[in-house]
């Protein structure tokens, strides 16, 4: 047992006696944290700050899996949740605040016409997908990027056990900023293809006319273009990412800063194809939870009224030019390097013999824990991450940074490393 994680050590365990994985979510799992220099548990969160079990303080760029845009336990998020719970949570019938919040997606999103709610991002991109599927009366899908767990996706990775084979073979991968790639699916199964879903943007920027290319394509073999802004949403701008690149899709899912961390998520897009909600099926007797719209109507109000994104974009921004310049003062590109959009941006680690990516990214993740920051790669900002906050992240990574040269060129990760180095897995993006 370490003594920094023994709380975490002692939950993770009796956590392992009843829940597989020891947690609900994979991304939050043992699979991604080493054990012995990791926390495992959070016990309360405040602005940019969560504070682990063992009483340990971390600034956070994880965020919810960058479900948190505001800051945790935001106060004008908390207010209207605990004004609504005053009126209650659920009924046998609709809330007003269903309406209201729709209203306010069609007011901001360019592509929302409609708005059907979920709960999980999955929830939104499958639905989004049989809305597809029955519009165009087809069933083979293009996907770019994570669209969640349910079977059509997942089926098109590694993490495939449990899906039937005819599933499988009705979702086709194209690689990001490949016009070919998915060209060849058009051409392979012509006149099959229900949509494109994709991330419009995730690790790298889209070519200039990649994103316009794709819709155009789709739209020529008669399929529906489906943005996936579960992440991209409410983050590159208001609107989504469809805003910030000027690309309007037929659908889009929306989800994570929807409500700065509440569980509810959204298809939407055209009322030609929404109106088909009407006979598709797809319903949720929480699907219209109140405390969770309530949060994203105070969350959406508040991105319209205060300079939250442009803030996210001007610190982040400040994270990624200070790792390049760090990058470049020790000389350390053939290790790491920065990519992504400033309010979203990854550390991507490289193999450099004789360590693997996953031996020097553990290493890692061991030294950012220890000196206080949560991290997994990622910088997922929030509107409360401060200079501070930035500096403090920018002074570890100067320490950090020279530890994984030191090993990388002397061949010394046992003399750093205190766990076993993470296991490969399937990657999601």
């Amino acid at each position: 047992m370490s003594e920094r994680y023994y709380n975490s050590e002692i939950f993770l365990a009796r956590a392992l006696q009843a829940i597989p994985l020891g947690t609900q979510t994979f991304s939050k799992s043992k699979t991604q944290y080493p054990f012995g220099v990791s926390p495992y548990f959070i016990h309360k969160g405040f602005g940019s700050h969560v504070w682990d079990v063992d009483g340990n303080e971390y600034i956070d760029f994880i965020n919810g899996l960058a479900a948190i845009t505001l800051g945790y336990s935001d106060p004008d998020v908390n207010t209207a949740v605990l004004q609504q719970i005053e009126q209650g949570v659920l009924f046998s019938l609709p809330h007003p605040i269903e309406m209201q919040v729709a209203e306010k997606l069609v007011e901001i999103v360019p592509c929302a016409e409609m708005v059907r709610f979920g709960k999980n991002g999955s929830d939104a991109t499958s639905g989004a997908i049989r809305l597809a599927r029955a519009y165009t009366g087809r069933d083979h899908v293009a996907v770019c990027g994570y669209h969640g767990w349910h079977d059509w996706y997942i089926s098109s990775t590694t993490r495939n056990r449990g899906i039937p084979k005819p599933v499988r073979a009705l979702t086709h991968s194209f690689n990001y900023n490949d016009l070919d790639s998915l060209h060849q699916i058009f051409t392979q199964y012509p006149n099959e293809v229900a949509a494109v879903i994709m991330e419009p943007m995730n690790v790298v920027e889209p070519k200039e006319g990649f994103l316009e290319d794709v819709k155009q394509l789709a739209h020529q073999n008669g399929a529906l273009l489906i943005f996936d802004e579960n992440i991209t949403g409410f983050r590159f701008a208001n609107g989504g990412a469809q805003e910030y690149f000027g690309v309007i899709p037929d659908l889009a899912t929306f989800g994570k800063g929807l409500a700065n961390g509440y569980p509810v998520s959204a298809v939407t897009g055209k009322a030609e194809i929404m109106q088909l909600m009407e006979e598709v099926f797809f319903s949720f007797t929480f699907g219209g939870e109140t405390l969770s719209l309530a949060a994203a109507k105070a969350t959406m109000t508040k991105l319209q009224q205060l300079p939250v994104i442009e803030t996210l974009k001007k610190q982040g921004q400040k994270i990624i030019s200070g790792v390049q310049q760090l990058i470049e003062h020790y000389k350390i590109s053939y290790i790491l390097s920065i990519s992504g959009h400033s309010c979203w941006s990854f550390l991507l680690f490289k193999e450099v013999n004789p360590y693997s990516q996953l031996q020097i990214k553990t290493l890692f993740l061991q030294e950012m824990f220890a000196r206080g920051i949560l991290t997994l790669g990622t910088h997922n900002m929030s509107y409360t991450h401060s200079d501070s906050d930035v500096e403090t992240l920018l002074t570890a990574y100067t320490q950090v940074f020279q530890i994984l040269k030191e090993i990388v060129d002397n061949q010394s990760l046992e003399k750093y490393l205190k766990c076993q180095p993470l296991e490969p897995l399937f990657k999601i993006r």
